[in-house]
């Protein structure tokens, strides 16, 4: 079938996208091309030499086709973390004297990297208010090349004006980036509504399994060329058989994604009416600030939230330990359910006072949903409260 065919679901993409017919040697699972060198062909441009290092290896662009067909974008790039998607994408566009656009809190990562390698590489940054159509005209500088924003933002799981900052982009000829991790293409595709280049940690849950480090890069052959050129000159290639890996995680990621939501809003809802939590940020809900453009623009809602125990860090704390299904890890995506309180894990790159201003308290404590029956999650919770 085609990776682009309108007419299939993304559970059918996830499955069928890329692959070869007929498949190669008859083997419905694609191969690991582990291989560095490739015969030439008379007339290949340097770029275009089949080598890992410039994302061509076979295995490497069988990734990038299915990854674009689930993301509906002409081209994909694999990279070798999800800060080497981010942070090359942003090399890519912006040179010294350039000036970002950045909505919103971010992963800690991304704000640390706009904070400190910014400024040495030139670049100047203005946070805006991503509701704030003004602040945003207010930000624009000559030199202003892109836009940035997260579908979900991390960890208080906000959602931006998006449609607003895609036609912003479009009427100030910007290029708009978007880290569409926390929602993934099951839930939301960004590409729909205008935005020029998409970014994952593939870490996280497209691949879903805990078990490799990666990046992803969506969009036209035009802007995603521009990145490959700086990934190949900077090195961070992805190396074949983690892609392998990703990409059979990428074949049940509506399957896990899908149960993943249903979990996170029942486990959301469970703890909004519970007199022990004092504050629930889930845009599934009705009382989240964003839950009316959340169930107007996407499928779903995603599996991560964040919430306030009543009592601070004492109780957050003792939250933690009490629980006995979810691990107590910084990461999330994963069929596990994962705990962790990001003052001191995601977001401890930023001062005390950055994350205030942003909302992020110290006895924040985010949460990924895995794939576990949510009966027993919100049982698990039940007992960790005292109930």
């Amino acid at each position: 079938m085609s990776e682009h065919d309108a007419a299939a679901a993304i559970d059918t993409l996830a499955v069928h996208a890329a692959e070869p017919r007929p498949a190669h040697g008859g083997s419905v699972v694609h191969p690991i091309y582990q291989g560095t060198v490739f015969e030439t062909v008379p007339g290949q441009a340097y770029d275009e030499l089949q080598y890992i290092r410039l994302n061509t290896n076979p295995s490497q662009e069988y990734l990038h086709r299915k990854l674009a067909a689930l993301e509906g974008a002409e081209t994909a790039l694999a990279t070798a973390s999800g800060m080497a998607a981010i942070t090359t994408t942003l090399l890519a566009t912006l040179g010294a004297g350039d000036h970002l656009i950045a909505a919103g809190a971010f992963y800690g990562g991304t704000h640390h990297f706009l904070t400190e390698q910014a400024p040495r590489l030139g670049w100047t940054v203005d946070f805006v208010d991503p509701e704030d159509r003004d602040a945003w005209t207010e930000a624009l500088q000559p030199r202003t090349k892109a836009f940035l924003v997260e579908t979900i933002s991390n960890p208080l799981a906000r959602v931006a004006d998006l449609e607003g900052i895609a036609a912003f982009s479009r009427e100030h000829r910007l290029t708009s980036i978007i880290d569409n991790t926390f929602a993934t293409p099951v839930v939301f595709r960004p590409h729909s509504i205008g935005f020029d280049l998409v970014c994952h940690s593939a870490t996280k849950a497209l691949n879903g399994h805990s078990d490799l480090v990666a990046g992803v890069v969506t969009g036209s052959a035009e802007h995603v060329g521009a990145v490959r050129h700086v990934l190949n000159l900077y090195g961070g290639s992805l190396d074949p058989h983690a892609g392998f890996l990703l990409a059979r995680g990428l074949k049940t990621l509506a399957l896990r994604v899908r149960q993943q939501g249903a979990n996170a809003l029942a486990l959301a809802r469970f703890l909004e009416g519970h007199n022990a939590i004092a504050q629930v940020n889930h845009p599934g809900l009705d009382t989240h600030p964003d839950h009316a453009r959340a169930t107007a623009l996407f499928d779903g809602y995603g599996s991560v939230f964040s919430f306030r125990p009543a009592g601070g860090v004492p109780a957050a704390e003792a939250l933690l330990k009490a629980l006995s299904l979810p691990y107590v890890a910084p990461s999330l995506g994963g069929v596990e359910s994962l705990i962790t309180r990001p003052a001191i894990t995601s977001h401890a790159g930023m001062s005390p006072e950055e994350r205030a201003a942003e909302g992020i308290h110290d006895d924040l404590i985010r949460f990924s949903t895995g794939i576990e029956a949510a009966d027993d999650l919100i049982a698990d919770f039940r007992r960790a409260l005292g109930d």
